[in-house]
């Protein structure tokens, strides 16, 4: 890995996000094992520190005794306090830097087991990714004084990207990192890599600091370079108490957890606060920090990051970017978070009815957890009442779904993922009934016909992609291919190229990412931002299956990719789904008219096993009992769609 140090005084938002986007030239990833680029970042955003990454090597820090006792808080004013995240795309090492700075400060022992250490949801241990932001507090002893730093690991894949720009209003500085494969192996080019940073983003090669986060290599240069280089919180712990809640999870037990971040005062145990969202008044039980577990204290004080328990017991009650303050002090609200910009929708029923109220709760629950999903009731004919979620991107989607049966129970039926088109009405009697003109479509089902409307509009993003200039054929292909048009292409050095290309939502949500990485040998990074609305020919596909419309598989396609797209799924439906005791007709179609069909086989037992020679009436008649038995089981009987089939139709390789 590398880090470098650098301090940006620009906005933050956009900048952090162009250094997501940025990959540099890696061989394939092995294991946890990565060369990182890390930087600080000074944010004039938050009027805070920078951003910045490094390495590990051994060093005997405050021992974990310290978290078998009460720690005074107050020992720790804001010049020896450093807040910083840590933030990389996905799989280049952030998890793993984290497991060896929670060792090198004593959080956690040093064994060979720690591997990804505050991943703590099932779904992050099975996919290896870190999905949810987590908080460590950690004490570092450096020239004589011990410092309380408060590390946030952040999720790397673009769809978690809320999570990143919370975490980063509790912190003054962010810890960047840049695969640039192992820096201790042959085939490494570090070099090349330090002059890829400074060409790109304007920072010093000599900022840099290479590190192997899984050997330990100059990792604890970083926290050196952390206390040096971040800047301390700017808030007085003499004015009233303010805390943001930037994260909360629910507790069956003991209701909602919320983790602040204090801008000013200090908080104690007994104390009755106020929720500036609510106005409604509690009394904080329990306070303190995560080292990475639960570690209660009696007082936060300002510019510290830790979690409050105050009797909190509906969901509800805690609102992510919500402020907090004394009962007796008033205080001004802080901004909160802009909300999150829902790029997928989808629909989400229970299995059965009778369990509506419990999935109610559970979503109620994990949407606590994750505030970037939007939730509005939703009802169908053929599932019932349920949900039309709306998410950052499909995996975001996928991980929700699995999180809510995994920690919940709970067994849902997902319809397939649109994006939100919009139509411009033509019937005043629509408008009126709408209020207005321009209506968001977010459920296929609800497709106005062609007849009522003047225009439809499809949402476009402006994607970058990053790559060596070997794999450019390929890509723009696969550009082309899902109706993008090339804006710009730029070399950033000799071997790499940067594209930019405008893409139809629609085309780059289901699985472009998977295909891009997978053309690329994995070397190729993608991202893309909102660039509005444009006119398109769309229309609203019907999937049949023996004449009955499956309402969750309804989607909208571009009318020039109707045939395909339809002849496409139903092959795909036609793997997907279980053969039958009966014949199954897989159709789609665009209003009454079908466009492509496919068979799924019935099984078919051997009624003329035990006949043996005989008359050719005879097993004539059997064979045609036989038919008929089949043809009324067609039109009596269910077939049963799998859960994973609503998305998988979708996912489609191009040529």
């Amino acid at each position: 890995m590398q880090l470098s140090l650098i301090k940006h005084q620009g906005c933050a938002t956009p900048f952090l996000r162009h250094l997501l986007d940025f990959r540099v030239y890696q061989t394939r990833q092995r294991s946890q094992c990565c060369k990182i680029a890390c930087t600080v970042i000074r944010h004039r955003w938050m009027k805070r520190a920078p951003v910045f990454c490094t390495h590990n090597t051994t060093n005997k820090m405050i021992s974990t005794q310290a978290d078998k006792e009460n720690i005074d808080m107050s020992k720790f004013p804001v010049e020896r306090i450093r807040n910083f995240s840590i933030i990389a795309h996905i799989d280049h090492g952030k998890s793993t830097l984290a497991d060896r700075l929670l060792e090198l400060t004593g959080a956690i022992a040093t064994t060979d087991k720690n591997k990804q250490v505050l991943d703590k949801l099932q779904v992050e241990r099975e996919r290896g990714i870190t999905v949810k932001a987590q908080t460590a507090s950690l004490f570092y002893k450096y020239q004589g004084q011990t410092y309380l730093l408060n590390l946030i690991d952040t999720p790397g894949h673009v769809d978690f990207s809320y999570e990143v720009s919370r975490s980063i209003s509790a912190c003054q500085g962010v810890l960047l990192i840049v695969d640039a494969n192992q820096i201790d192996l042959k085939n490494a080019d570090p070099e090349r890599v330090e002059k890829q940073i400074e060409k790109v983003f304007d920072i010093p090669t000599e900022e840099c600091i290479r590190i192997s986060a899984k050997l330990g290599t100059n990792v604890e240069q970083v926290l050196q370079e952390v206390v040096k280089r971040l800047p301390p919180p700017t808030f007085k712990k003499e004015d009233p108490f303010k805390a943001l809640v930037f994260d909360s999870n629910f507790d069956h037990y003991r209701g909602v957890v919320a983790n602040i971040a204090l801008f000013g005062g200090y908080l104690s145990k007994g104390d009755r606060i106020i929720s500036a969202y609510l106005g409604k008044s509690y009394e904080v039980n329990e306070l303190g920090l995560l080292r990475p577990d639960e570690h209660p204290t009696d007082r936060l004080y300002a510019g510290q990051v830790g979690y409050v328990i105050a009797g909190m017991k509906e969901v509800k009650e805690a609102q992510i970017g919500d402020t907090l303050y004394h009962q007796k002090h008033l205080v001004e609200a802080l901004p909160g978070f802009k909300p999150a910009k829902a790029m997928v929708f989808a629909g989400m029923y229970p299995m059965d009815q009778s369990d509506y109220s419990a999935l109610r709760s559970a979503v109620e629950k994990l949407t606590l957890n994750d505030s970037s999903v939007t939730v509005q009731r939703d009802s169908s004919l053929a599932l019932g009442a349920g949900w039309r979620l709306g998410f950052l991107g499909l995996l975001h989607m996928e991980v929700f779904n699995q999180r809510l049966e995994q920690e919940y129970n709970a067994s849902v039926i997902v319809t397939a993922p649109t994006v939100p088109y919009k139509a411009i009405l033509s019937s005043a009697k629509l408008i009126k009934e709408h209020g207005k003109e321009e209506i968001t479509i977010v459920n296929p089902a609800q497709f106005p016909d062609r007849s009522v409307v003047k225009e439809y509009l499809e949402p476009m993003v402006m994607g970058t992609i990053i790559t060596p200039d070997d794999y450019i054929g390929k890509i723009m292909s696969i550009c082309l291919n899902r109706r993008a048009v090339q804006k710009n292409m730029v070399y950033i050095d000799d071997h790499r190229v940067m594209m930019k290309y405008l893409f139809p939502l629609n085309e780059i949500v289901v699985d472009f990412y998977d295909l891009l990485k997978s053309m690329s040998s994995g070397y190729a990074s993608f991202d893309y931002e909102d660039a509005g609305y444009q006119p398109a020919h769309v229309i609203k596909m019907d999937i049949l299956l023996n004449g009955k419309p499956v309402e969750e598989l309804t989607t909208i396609v571009h009318k020039d990719r109707a045939y395909s797209a339809g002849k496409a799924m139903c092959e795909r439906l036609q793997d997907a789904i279980p053969r039958q005791m009966f014949e199954i007709a897989v159709q789609a179609a665009i209003g009454s008219k079908v466009i492509a069909r496919e068979t799924i086989k019935a099984y078919k037992k051997n009624v003329l096993a035990k006949c043996y020679g005989g008359d050719i009436t005879r097993k004539m008649k059997l064979l045609k009992k036989q038919a008929e038995g089949k043809k009324k089981m067609r039109y009596i009987g269910t077939v049963q769609v799998p859960k994973d089939a609503f998305i998988n139709v979708l996912k489609r390789k191009d040529k």
